[in-house]
């Protein structure tokens, strides 16, 4: 955690009326959860404020037998909430920083990234098949999962297997891998998991070499309206220097490509004695035809980043007064260079074909 947020403290929070800050969420058990990680924290860092949690459906949580990637919708889980900050209905919103386009509508900023959880897939098996690996399941087993970027990975790298969309939130699909006999196993985010408490379901953790997460992945962003200096003081406390940069980097890098969830698109990233690395991939989508780099850039985040008026404070819908610009610039320019990279080699016709075969399907 950095930043002071002192700007955020106002005399009325020691008054009899204690202010009352309105946080907005998804009404699914593991966005309360995450929701409360974060209130938790603001609680600690403002004892003298009330936080009210306002929950909501938001179109992601409604349309249910469809695959996110055919919805076409690129905020299926924010626009809801988004609508209620414009109106003032709520000051600010958590989400799953994956969930949150690279380019937000204009108005809004994420005013905070938290400390990064385990960004990596976790594959949880069905009851009978605990103790194996995808490598060992029965040919034809089929895999539940919601994401083109997990099956486009997996496909390529375990033949055998079938891959299936699933969707609903973690209760839900915990139930069908259960209770149907349709699914050998599903693949979700091992962030989820351990936030509900659920580690003893996971059967294998996937690391890089096998698939690669989604930008953003493991990571909570709290979006603010980006004219409200007041909620970014209050909630710029909360990010966390190295998720931050890392996550820059990521989303910088998905911007370019014009990647979102109609395409397979995944990242790994690192920070080490200085330096941020970056490896990027992009997939057909029956995995069969690939593409993949890794580029590093130095990174200082030692000087103080000194306030002071910015023409576009933001950098890919992140707003990071209390960190280092010139770091913040290095990342996004990390982001930008190995997408050009990617592009240059032809990631573009990968790209094109896996989005008009998908909005073919």
């Amino acid at each position: 955690m950095s930043g002071n947020g002192n700007g955020a403290a106002t005399a009325e929070e020691n008054g009899p009326n204690m202010r009352v800050i309105r946080v907005g969420t998804r009404k699914s058990q593991l966005a309360r959860i995450q929701t409360d990680s974060v209130v938790a924290v603001l609680k600690a860092f403002y004892p003298g404020l009330q936080f009210e949690i306002v929950a909501m459906s938001t179109t992601g949580d409604k349309i249910l037998d469809t695959a996110l990637s055919k919805i076409g919708e690129k905020s299926l889980f924010t626009k809801e909430l988004e609508h209620a900050l414009e109106k003032n209905e709520v000051d600010l919103v958590v989400h799953s920083l994956k969930d949150l386009p690279t380019v937000l509508p204009p108005g809004f900023t994420i005013g905070a990234i938290c400390k990064r959880e385990n960004p990596y897939d976790a594959v949880v098996f069905h009851p009978k098949f605990v103790g194996k690996t995808l490598e060992t399941l029965p040919e034809k087993s089929v895999v539940g999962t919601s994401s083109l970027r997990r099956a486009a990975q997996l496909q390529r790298k375990f033949p055998h297997l079938e891959f299936k969309s699933i969707r609903g939130n973690l209760n839900t699909r915990l139930r069908k891998l259960d209770e149907l006999q349709e699914f050998s196993a599903i693949i979700l985010a091992a962030a989820g998991l351990q936030r509900m408490g659920w580690q003893h379901r996971v059967g294998q953790i996937l690391h890089p070499e096998e698939c690669m997460y989604a930008v953003g992945q493991g990571a909570l962003g709290v979006e603010v309206r980006a004219n409200d200096q007041d909620m970014l003081d209050l909630v710029g406390v909360l990010h966390d220097p190295e998720t931050l940069l890392r996550c820059i980097a990521e989303r910088a890098f998905l911007r370019h490509l014009e990647g979102g969830c109609s395409v397979p698109v995944a990242v790994h990233t690192a920070m080490k004695d200085g330096q941020l690395y970056l490896t990027g991939g992009v997939w057909s989508l029956d995995g069969s035809d690939s593409m993949q780099e890794t580029m590093q850039a130095t990174i200082r985040v030692t000087a103080q980043h000194e306030d002071g008026p910015e023409d576009d404070p933001q950098l890919v819908g992140i707003t990071a007064r209390n960190i280092p610009r010139e770091a913040q610039l290095a990342a996004e320019n990390l982001g930008i260079s190995l997408a050009s990279l990617l592009l240059n080699k032809g990631a573009k016709n990968i790209l094109d074909v896996a989005r008009q075969l998908n909005d073919a399907h």
